[in-house]
């Protein structure tokens, strides 16, 4: 969407390889790229075919990612991967003896068989440009994490570093690696959805997006190849992220997750329903007054991060009951998800004096969510053996999982 409104749009092409849905390479690729963004409002839906994706492939051709990535005017790589696919352990490294991790390490190593972590791609195919001399390009994350840009730097070449000390040292010196904050919520697509675009336009797309109106992109770092003008259609280029960063995880992200948990654990299955509800509003507020008085309290360098119309926006948004966000879709990777968006207000409030009771209720609403049943998350297996224990046990063995220092 970004790429095609900027003023050099002709000069730029995306390929775009899927993580886990061969079909959705498939499906992408017999329209030649194109999908329709539904931009859902409260008064109707709005219409727009994105044409800049010229290429949709299956993650696993992980030779074309190669020869694409080794193409001197390949410039940019973005990654939107989730949260829990960096893998980054205690210490802020790449956990090397996850399971993934070390599976694509020994195929790397062997030079048999291809990877099939995103970062095992990834480093596979910066070696085939190492390899063939086609200069610095940058790598963009554009996951809900903290100081994204150096996560996905530390797992990249702590990938590499384990297969290839001079690959390592050839991505310091040639890959940039910019942080991002990405604002914009998009649900997952329907059946629905593609009949509406097909009532409503006439045509068939098995690949639209439903998004909000709203959107905003705020971008931190270099670009050595060159890029295209994003700026064109609103996207910000701002020295310091992590002010942007923090609003976005905090407040918007934050409360997502504390609906995604007590709003299930409440009978409801959407956003905008749990947040008509009286309780789940008050505790959104509550959480977000904890983490605006540690986000102004960041606030320096001229950055005016108007908070207050930032959480009227945020309920204007989430109250948009067209947009079916569905709580099971945010409550994923929770133990994951609660270190970017729960413990850094608690552990703020605690440094101050403050007890963080509304950030703690947003993990307590978690633990009581996982004794439900088997829950999607990396740890599901460490939280089912939690969830196995008692009282005060089976709390810290929960706690633990999301912050070692905090149990």
């Amino acid at each position: 969407w970004y790429t095609q409104q900027a003023s050099d749009a002709p000069d730029w092409g995306i390929a775009a390889f899927t993580g886990r849905r061969p079909d959705a390479a498939l499906a992408l690729a017999e329209q030649d790229g194109l999908f329709t963004l539904v931009e859902r409002a409260d008064d109707g839906d709005s219409y727009t075919v994105v044409g800049s994706i010229v290429e949709a492939v299956d993650g696993a051709d992980v030779q074309r990612l190669a020869d694409l990535v080794a193409a001197p005017g390949t410039a940019v790589i973005t990654l939107t991967i989730t949260e829990a696919a960096y893998g980054i352990g205690s210490g802020g490294r790449l956990d090397l003896t996850a399971p993934g991790v070390a599976a694509d390490l020994a195929v790397l190593s062997s030079g048999k068989g291809q990877p099939t972590t995103p970062l095992g791609r990834l480093v596979f195919a910066l070696a085939a440009r190492r390899a063939a001399s086609a200069g610095p390009l940058a790598v963009v994350c554009c996951d809900n994490l903290a100081n994204n840009g150096t996560i996905a730097h530390h797992a990249v070449t702590g990938m590499a570093e384990a297969w290839d000390a001079d690959l390592a040292g050839w991505i310091d010196a040639n890959v940039s690696f910019v942080s991002t904050s990405v604002d914009r919520i998009t649900p997952r697509t329907t059946d629905a959805d593609i009949a509406a675009v097909q009532a409503a336009c006439g045509y068939r797309d098995t690949s639209p997006v439903v998004a909000e109106p709203f959107a905003n992109w705020v971008l931190s770092g270099d670009f050595p190849a060159g890029r295209p003008h994003w700026e064109d259609a609103g996207a910000v280029f701002v020295d310091h992220i992590e002010p942007y960063e923090n609003r976005k995880l905090w407040l918007l992200n934050g409360a997502h997750s504390l609906l995604a948990y007590a709003g299930q654990l409440r009978g409801h299955t959407t956003v905008a329903e749990a947040l008509a509800d009286p309780r789940c509003l008050q505790a959104v507020e509550s959480f977000w007054d904890e983490a605006e008085t540690n986000l102004t309290e960041q606030e320096g360098d001229g950055v005016d991060l108007q908070i207050p119309a930032y959480r009227a926006a945020l309920l204007a948004r989430f109250r948009n009951a067209r947009i079916a966000h569905h709580l099971a879709q945010i409550a994923m990777d929770g133990s994951t998800k609660l270190r970017m968006r729960a413990v850094p207000v608690l552990q703020a409030e605690r440094a101050a004096g403050r007890p963080g009771a509304a950030a703690a209720l947003m993990i307590a609403a978690w633990m009581d969510y996982t004794a439900g049943g088997a829950v999607q998350d990396p740890l599901a297996g460490e939280v089912a053996a939690a969830n196995s224990l008692r009282g005060r046990e089976r709390i810290r063995a929960l706690l633990s999982l999301v912050d070692p220092a905090l149990a």
